[in-house]
Formats: structure tokens, C-alpha cells, sequence
């Protein structure tokens, strides 16, 4: 049966040219989630796609009422995933990957934040228990990136971007309160959660790449690094 009422689960997933994956991985995913039998909503957060992924979003949408489906306009995954958040009505929330949609580690995380273990469950590729499949390029520029959030913001943990899970009453003010967006916004949430005292958890993950990225890893990086030192001032100087 459909979730109705308020969910117990949202379930927030950016998507940006994701039409070849995007129906079997969507349909899929709440296939899992009715087999365990949780109240649930997945959220596609739509973001400036060139090609039909938010037409077979809204045709998906349509169907089933516990997916809602919207649009941004432009090509923005940080902007995508914190509006998608914020429009979330569950009790916790999942920021998920449309190449993953890992609902073992939705049910690994849940265990933890419903018997208030953690506030905010961090799904990540890089502790040493985790299996990251991706090509060797990007595993190495994610131990990068690690290692450039720690040098420039303190951070203590081992992964920002990925899976997520934490409770939305604990942290919605956290994500207001995020100023950069794009490829850091997830970064600058988990950073703030983390200065902030909320109890965290990382727990380690498979990451298998279904498709090559929809963004190519180089093109990124001027973006993410203007972000980095914004962010750096943004908190060690205004904080």
C-alpha cells in the first residue's frame, strides 16, 4: 500500500540526466522500501537535466503517491538535495544516490537513529571495512577531498558526500544554515553537524559505479574548490 499521512522516511535524491537509470532505479527502490513495510516518501530533486529524467520523474510521480517529484531548473545537486530536505515531512531522512539506492544501508542507518544512537548516520566509502568499486581516479580524489576538508575546516570524519541519514528535527536548522551549495553543500552540512556537537556515526558502505558520472571529476574541481574557501571563511572567520 502507498505511504499516506505523514512518513516515517523520506527518502531525498537529486537526479541530473539520469533518464537511461531513472525508472527502473526509482520503481525499484520503493519496491525494497514496501517490503519492509515502512511509511515512506521519495523525493526527486530534479536539477537543470538536458534530457526526459523529469518527465519519467512527474510519469513515476503520477503513478505512485509516495514519490513526489520536482524541479529546480538549473544544474545545482547541493541546491537540489537542500530544497528536496527541506520539503521533507518524515520523522528522518535519507540523502540518497540514484547509482545506489542501498536500502541496506537505510535499514543499517534507521537501527541507529531510532534507537537514538546518532542524530546523523554517515554512509562512507572510505573507513576501512568499505568497498568502493569506483575507478581508482575517483577513490583517490576522494581521499583527496578528505584530506582537503580536514586541512581547511578541522573535519575528523572520513566521508561528507554520499548517503546520509539523520533526524530531521535535530538538523533541519543545520541545513538552513548551510551557505554554499553545488558539490558542498553536503559537505558544509556534515561539517556544521559535526561543530555543532551532533552525535554522529559512520558506517561503511559498498559504492559500485552503475554509469560513468553524469558530471566528468575534472570539471568539477575549480567549483568545489572556490566553494572550500568559501566555506572556510564562511565558518573559521565568520563562523
Amino acid at each position: 500500500m502507498p505511504s499516506v499521512g505523514q512518513p516515517h522516511v523520506s527518502i531525498v535524491i537529486p537526479v541530473y540526466n539520469e533518464e537511461a537509470i531513472l525508472f527502473d532505479a526509482v520503481t525499484g527502490l520503493r519496491e525494497r522500501l514496501l517490503e519492509r513495510g515502512w511509511s515512506f516518501e521519495i523525493i526527486i530533486a530534479e536539477n537543470g537535466s538536458k534530457d526526459r529524467t523529469f518527465a519519467i520523474a512527474q510519469q513515476i510521480a503520477q503513478k505512485h503517491l509516495d514519490v513526489i517529484a520536482f524541479s529546480l531548473g538549473e544544474p545545482n545537486y547541493g541546491k537540489a538535495l537542500k530544497e528536496g530536505i527541506l520539503r521533507a515531512r518524515g520523522t528522518f531522512v535519507i540523502c540518497e544516490e540514484i547509482d545506489l539506492c542501498d536500502v541496506d544501508f537505510h535499514q543499517r542507518a534507521l537501527e541507529l537513529l531510532e534507537a537514538s544512537e546518532a542524530d546523523l548516520v554517515i554512509g562512507s566509502k572510505l573507513l576501512d571495512a568499505a568497498q568502493d568499486d569506483r575507478p581508482l581516479i575517483r577513490h583517490a580524489a576522494s581521499h583527496f577531498y578528505n584530506a582537503l576538508l580536514r586541512v581547511t575546516l578541522g573535519f575528523r570524519g572520513t566521508d561528507t558526500h554520499g548517503l546520509k541519514a539523520f533526524r530531521r528535527s535535530a538538523l533541519i536548522e543545520t541545513v538552513r544554515a548551510c551557505l554554499v551549495d553545488k558539490d558542498v553543500f553536503a559537505s558544509e552540512f556534515v561539517i556544521r553537524a559535526e561543530r555543532g556537537g551532533v552525535r554522529m556515526r559512520e558506517i561503511p558502505v559498498r559504492v559500485i559505479e552503475k554509469r560513468p558520472p553524469s558530471i566528468n571529476l575534472f570539471k568539477r574541481v575549480p567549483n568545489v574548490l572556490k566553494s572550500v574557501v568559501k566555506l572556510t571563511v564562511a565558518i573559521r572567520i565568520r563562523g
